[in-house]
């Protein structure tokens, strides 16, 4: 039985968020793949590329495996009922609710991580426990059929876990073949803890507007949450 993988689109994506993910997903056997938003507009991602969707929220069918993708537009959907509700929808009956980088804000602002594990970008992690999850910090979390991605680049880790369990580990390991996923970067700075600390602090200075105004959204999101 063919397999329906729906990531979420939306303005202001991340694209590797999704294209990373997407890539090994869609090599895997039997899967029919949705681009999902609310109209079929092309979307511009938050670098530029444009994307067209696929699918409408309300032309979706039942989805496997439903991912949110995070990006620069997350928090518009974090306050969005339409997004919020067919992700609640959607939550449902899917086998696995999952998400990358900052995708999991909005799982948690739709009520899915409450009393569950799960991580997000290292910039973002504190503003998960306000909306009910359980933060850890690691590149793939699962609780049950929750699986979230750390930031970014995390999003192929994720896939090739979920893709581990959706055929086992052999068809994994023959995707981290194809697309020769065997990172050796030349630096050592893709983590807080690695990073040297001028670089740590510009990074923060780059964020700081950006959690100023998500945590503000957190805070409406737990609110309503209760």
């Amino acid at each position: 039985m063919t397999l329906q993988i729906g990531f979420l689109l939306f303005p202001g994506i991340q694209q590797l968020d999704l294209t990373g993910p997407y890539d090994v997903l869609g090599s895997l056997p039997d899967v029919q793949m949705h681009l999902v938003w609310k109209d079929l507009a092309p979307i511009t991602s938050s670098t530029g590329l444009v994307f067209t969707p696929t699918m409408t929220y309300a032309d979706c069918p039942q989805l496997d495996v439903i991912c949110v993708p995070g990006g620069a537009g997350v928090g518009a959907l974090m306050e969005d009922p339409q997004t919020l509700g067919f992700l609640k929808t959607q939550a449902q009956t899917a086998r696995y609710v999952t998400s990358v980088c900052t995708g999991s804000l909005v799982l948690g602002a739709a009520g899915l991580l409450r009393g569950r594990k799960a991580t997000t970008h290292w910039a973002y992690h504190d503003l998960l426990a306000p909306l009910g999850a359980i933060p850890v910090q690691a590149r793939v979390v699962r609780d049950g059929n929750l699986f979230t991605g750390g930031g970014i680049t995390a999003g192929i880790d994720f896939a090739l876990t979920l893709a581990a369990e959706l055929y086992g580990e052999a068809v994994a390991q023959h995707v981290q073949l194809q697309i020769e996923y065997a990172p050796a970067p030349p630096f050592d700075s893709g983590s807080p803890d690695t990073a040297p600390a001028h670089v740590l602090e510009e990074a923060h200075k780059r964020t700081a507007e950006s959690r100023r105004i998500r945590g503000e959204i957190v805070a409406r999101a737990a609110a309503r949450l209760g």
